[in-house]
């Protein structure tokens, strides 16, 4: 096994010292070209434009893009979506070099956002951008979505295509966002039968959620057989979510996580939604020890946000009281139609793979411009941190010009 290496978590996960069993990267921040190769290039430009100032000269724009009480206009919001998707764009270009068998980015997985507009406070979309990126290198990527939300700006992108397969288990019905993910979605043309989603109603619980989740991931892989897996772990699926309706503990939600390790496939891992912070926080934390295998305390140790944990300070939390609406029938029948579109996959897609295209240069840091006199920030000095063991030698370093994850 490789080292683990995360791009970017919470600090929960420095106060049980999980830092000094992985490696951390920081991203660069992604291009405006880089975000270009999804979205459109108009949509970028106005992204990188727009301020809380500028407002009021963008009516027209603001409402084309759908930037508005879902998506709010925000101090440094460019930057913001050049963090969190140079992430995940890191991420994956270091499975691709071998570089760790798995990449983390809880900054990521913003999975609304469309090529043309944002989203459920979704601006750009990092996963589309880092599957681009995977596929250089991968006949085939599974993209896996347990965010309470369906996963459809993702789906949307590759919905004509078998060299993507998306799976979303999520709420669906009663009008919830953002609408769609019905399980008769099942993709387009090339990509018919490569788009799956598996709709819940209120309350689902772990046994339910977990025994449904891993009998469909587990024909999923057999049936498809990704060369990588993308997991987009949305923590509004808990219990006690301000905007969730499920029931899952910390445990049934990472039992997910656990499950889709066990493949042994390459692995870029996600945060996603999660409206109450310090679940969101307990959650990911928990995970990322799940993915280095490594068993946390339940007490959280003393740290300098403690008080957001009272006042029983456990990782753990309850599981929630919702009703369970997910009869046995329901899901049987749920299960039961996923599992009949499966069988319509005669066998997993091939693709002839052509030369692996460049990964976008990135201009180095030029030391000899760099007045010594001037207080350099943190991001700026990390740019200069070269590990002996980061790069590739010669014609094969693909990163040759990437700031550290």
């Amino acid at each position: 096994m490789k080292p683990h290496r995360l791009c970017m978590t919470h600090h929960l996960v420095l106060s049980y010292e999980l830092h000094k069993k992985m490696e951390i990267y920081r991203p660069h921040k992604a291009y405006p070209v880089e975000l270009a190769q999804f979205h459109s290039a108009d949509y970028v430009e106005f992204l990188h434009r727009i301020t809380p100032d500028t407002l009021h000269l963008f009516s027209h724009e603001l409402a084309r893009y759908n930037l508005g009480e879902d998506c709010p206009v925000f101090e440094n919001l460019f930057e913001f979506c050049q963090i969190y998707a140079g992430g995940t764009i890191d991420a994956a270009r270091r499975l691709n070099n071998q570089l760790c068998d798995i990449a983390i980015n809880w900054a990521g997985g913003l999975h609304h956002a469309k090529k043309c507009e944002a989203s459920g406070f979704c601006y750009i979309n990092d996963l589309v951008l880092g599957i681009l990126e995977l596929l250089k290198y991968h006949a085939r990527v599974l993209y896996i979505d347990i965010d309470v939300h369906h996963g459809d700006g993702v789906e949307e992108a590759f919905y004509f295509t078998d060299r993507v397969m998306t799976v979303s288990f999520h709420k669906y019905g009663d009008k919830f966002f953002p609408g769609t993910g019905d399980v008769k979605e099942i993709g387009e043309r090339e990509g018919k039968f490569y788009a799956i989603n598996v709709p819940l109603k209120d309350g689902i619980d772990d046994t339910s959620f977990t025994r449904l989740f891993k009998t469909i991931i587990a024909k999923v892989v057999e049936t498809y057989s990704p060369g990588v897996i993308v997991l987009q772990c949305g923590a509004d699926s808990l219990a006690g979510d301000r905007l969730g309706c499920f029931n899952l503990s910390i445990d049934g939600h990472a039992e997910c996580v656990k499950f889709v390790k066990k493949f042994n496939l390459p692995l870029l891992v996600t945060g996603g939604g999660g409206y109450t912070k310090e679940n969101v926080a307990r959650c990911w934390t928990f995970e990322t020890g799940v993915l280095l295998d490594t068993e946390l305390p339940n007490e959280i140790p003393e740290n300098e946000y403690i008080k957001y944990f009272a006042p029983d300070n456990s990782l753990k939390i309850p599981n929630g009281h919702i009703e369970n609406l997910n009869s046995k029938s329901y899901i049987g029948t749920i299960k039961m139609q996923v599992l009949e579109n499966l069988r319509c996959i005669q066998h997993a897609p091939s693709v002839q793979m052509q030369e692996v295209p460049p990964d976008f240069y990135i201009p180095d840091f030029d030391e000899d411009e760099q007045n010594p006199d001037e207080r350099m920030d943190q991001h700026t000095q990390d740019k200069q941190i070269q590990r002996d063991d980061e790069y590739y030698d010669g014609d094969n370093d693909n990163d040759h010009h990437m700031d550290d994850v």
